[in-house]
This record gives structure tokens, sequence and C-alpha cells, in this order.
């Protein structure tokens, strides 16, 4: 018997815990992009009520960026002192999810102010949202680095990432359906309830790949051999690291030619999420004449093919990486494909025909998805030693764009009386993603960082 128990136990099969955890990841974040685009799909009627011209819902739209790029520096630098385990589960990401839910909620009730009253209190609760959020994408980062070896890397992050997708092909239909059939302030109860609510799921589920119930030695066995900092958080010595010695090692971030290569292209990159998420229903309604009902399950189009390019973008740079070993084939192919895919969006300026429109949306939608590899390429080049800090520096960048691109595109429609020109502005974007990918970013490796005076 003794015999057959070591036999046994020598081929035990590897666990898949990991699967299960970027399942939760897709979950979250699914509900994150559900919580930004409410008030793009009751922003028409909102807009009416409160008497919003395009140029200050431009500004509405942006003061989720705001916030959200002012939080990425300290919640990462949270997460690095501190650990995921202690930082993201416990506390930021817990608070995050409660609170940017509770603070949609209360959006439901700006109406009670008037005039430059109810701007302002949405603008402030906008921005709470924003600041809430900001930990949550540097941490998925961390948590897929810590999880996931370099050739499922890469799926493992568009599956979370193609949560802003699934968003919309759910939110999309019922935010729309509670707008036109109960009011615009119902939309705000809606997702602000759903979110407390999973905000209680992930306490139960999340854990470190090395303290996870449900995995086994053989499976971290095999993420550590691909590179997986399991031990990140172990390694973390949680002492104070002086002020001169990060900005020492930001400085170092800063000076990469690859990594102003990767922060350029993801401001490019989210300049069209953004688009996405905050005028795309405004352009289905006002420019095209459609019911906010009916845009809210036309937005639901794209936002498919956009789930199924990002799906597909992560599988795609995995089997390259598997077959050539080669990271900057593995990562590039897909960005530059799919950014170049994008532009086709700016053909929408020269039909009328309804089916032509969401053909040409769903196929930018698409090729956005496919690529929309930033994080992976962030999993793949963030120092050990400040990951969850070097995944906010790439999180601010690339949301700079989210508070640029919907005033931009607010100055353009009340300037022109037209969205042809926000069209092109943004597949302009794609146009630089694809540049600053081939000639800025160079070869695509984890960056060793020097030693800082101090240190």
């Amino acid at each position: 018997m003794s015999s057959l128990s070591q036999a046994a136990s020598s081929v035990e099969k590897r666990t898949n815990a990991r699967y299960w955890i970027v399942v939760m990841l897709f979950i979250v974040t699914s509900f994150n992009y559900g919580d930004r685009a409410t008030l793009s799909i009751a922003g028409s009627e909102m807009a009416k009520d409160i008497g919003l011209d395009p140029v200050g819902m431009g500004y509405v739209f942006s003061a989720f960026s705001w916030a959200y790029v002012i939080g990425q520096i300290p919640g990462g630098w949270l997460l690095d002192r501190f650990g995921s385990k202690r930082v993201y589960f416990w506390s930021i990401f817990i608070w995050s999810i409660f609170i940017w839910s509770m603070f949609t909620l209360l959006q439901g009730f700006v109406d009670i102010f008037s005039g430059f009253g109810i701007i302002v209190a949405l603008f402030t609760l906008r921005f709470l949202v924003g600041l809430a959020e900001a930990p949550s994408f540097p941490g998925n980062s961390r948590i897929v680095a810590a999880w996931f070896p370099a050739q499922e890397r890469g799926t493992a992050v568009s599956i979370f990432n193609s949560a802003q997708y699934f968003a919309t092909v759910i939110f999309a239909p019922i935010m729309g359906w509670l707008t036109h059939e109960v009011g615009w302030s119902h939309v705000f109860f809606f997702m602000g309830g759903l979110g407390i609510v999973i905000s209680f799921i992930w306490l139960k589920v999340i854990h470190e790949s090395n303290q996870h119930p449900g995995v086994n030695q053989k499976e971290l066995e095999y993420i550590a051999a691909g590179g997986a900092l399991i031990n990140m958080d172990q390694q973390n010595t949680k002492v104070k690291v002086p002020f001169s010695v990060k900005w020492g090692q930001i400085k170092q971030l800063l000076g990469s030619r690859m990594m102003i290569g990767v922060y350029i292209g993801q401001y490019c990159i989210n300049a069209l999420t953004y688009f996405f998420i905050t005028w795309f229903p405004v352009y289905l309604v006002q420019a095209r004449g459609m019911s906010i009902l009916k845009a809210g399950f036309v937005a639901s189009v794209p936002a498919v093919c956009g789930f199924i390019g990002g799906v597909l973008g992560g599988i795609i740079s995995d089997w390259l990486m598997r077959r050539t070993g080669s990271l900057n084939i593995a990562r590039k192919t897909p960005i530059v494909m799919g950014m170049l895919l994008s532009m086709v969006m700016v053909f929408c300026n020269y039909v009328n025909v309804e089916w032509m429109i969401i053909g040409f949306m769903a196929l930018a939608f698409f090729g956005k998805g496919i690529g929309a590899l930033g994080w992976a390429v962030m999993a793949d080049t963030a120092p050990k030693e400040i990951s969850g800090l070097s995944g906010g520096l790439f999180n601010m960048f690339g949301n700079i764009s989210g508070i640029v691109t919907p005033i931009a595109i607010g100055y353009i429609v009340g300037t022109t009386g037209s969205f042809n020109g926000a069209l092109i502005y943004v597949g302009v974007h794609a146009l630089i993603a694809v540049l600053s990918y081939l000639v800025l970013v160079g070869d695509i490796k984890r960056i060793e960082l020097k030693p800082v005076a101090g240190q």
C-alpha cells in the first residue's frame, strides 16, 4: 500500500487554481467597467434634465479619470509596501468595490440639487468613484504576475481585460432599459447595489498563490518555472523605503525607452476605450438618431466583438509565445494588427446605412480587443521590486487619456456640431499606438533596477 501511495503521489495531477483567480478578476473587472459606463448610458437623458451641453458632459465624463490618474501611484506604492494580500484583499480592493459601488449608487440622487450644484455634485461623485477604483488594475497585474507563467500570461490578461466588453454586452441593454422605463437614476441604484454584493464574494475567493487552499505543489512549480513571482509578497521585506529610493526607481522607469513607448501606446489605446465607454452611446443617440433603449442594445453588438477580440488577442499572443519564444513577436503582433483594424471606425463618417455603421464599429471594437495587451506587456516588464508601483505608473499614463479624450471630443462636437472629427481623432490615436510599438518600444523584457543611493 505504501508503494502504491508513493506512486499515486508521484503522478499527482497539477491543480488549476489559477483559473478560478482569473475568473474572479473577470467578474470584478466587469462590474468595474459597468460602473464606468453608467453615465454614458444615462447621459443623454440626464443631460436633458440638468441642461448639460456637450462640453459640460465631456468634463463630467472626465471626472472619473482625474481621480483615477491621481490614485495610481499611491495605490501602486501601497501594493508594493504591504503586499497584495493585505492591501488588495483586505483594504484597498474591498474598500474600492464597496465604496465605488456606494458612490455609484449615490449618483442616482444628484437630481435633488439644482442648477450648477447638480453638475458639481455629479462631478464630485464621479471623481470619488475614480479614486476608489484606482488600485484595481495595478492589483490585477500584480496578481497575474504572481499566478501565471509567461506562456499563459497573455491569455490571463486578455480574459480580465475583456471584461470591459462583457460589461457593455451585459449591462448596456439593462441600463438602457432602466433609463427608458423607470428613469436614469435607477441605473445608478442598480449598479451600486450589485457591486456591493460582489465585494463580499471577492472576500471569500482571492488568496495569494502559495497560500491558496486549492493549489498543490505541482501547480506552484509549474507557474514558478514559467516566471511567475509566487513569492512576491514574501520577498517584500515590509521595510520602509526612503522616498529618494522610490523616486530613483521611478526615474529608471521613466528613463527607459521601452517603457516610454509602452506608456504612449497605452495612452492611445485607452483613447479608443474611453470613446466607447463615454461618447459612443451618445453618438448613437445624437448623431444617428437612435432611442436610448435602442442605443443600449446596439452598443452591445460592438462590445460582443470586442470581447471576442479581447480573448482571441491573448490566445494568439500566447500561441506565438509558445511557437517563437519571442515576447516581441508574441505581444507586438496582436497589438499592431488590432490597432490597424480599429481604424476602420473612421469609415462611419462616410456611410449613413445603420447596419454598416454598426458593422464598422463592431470591427473597430474587435481590433481594439485584439490589441489591448498592454497589461500583458506590463506583467512581462515590471521590476519585481516595484511591480505594483510600475503598474500604477503605467495605468496613470494610460488613463490620462480618460481625462483628455472625453473633453476633446466634447469640444470637437460642440464646435463642429458633428462627430466626424471625433472619430478621426480616435482613429489617429490607434495609428500612433502602432508607431509607438514599432518604433519606440524595442525589445520587450523585464526591467532590472540598478541600485539607488540610500538603498
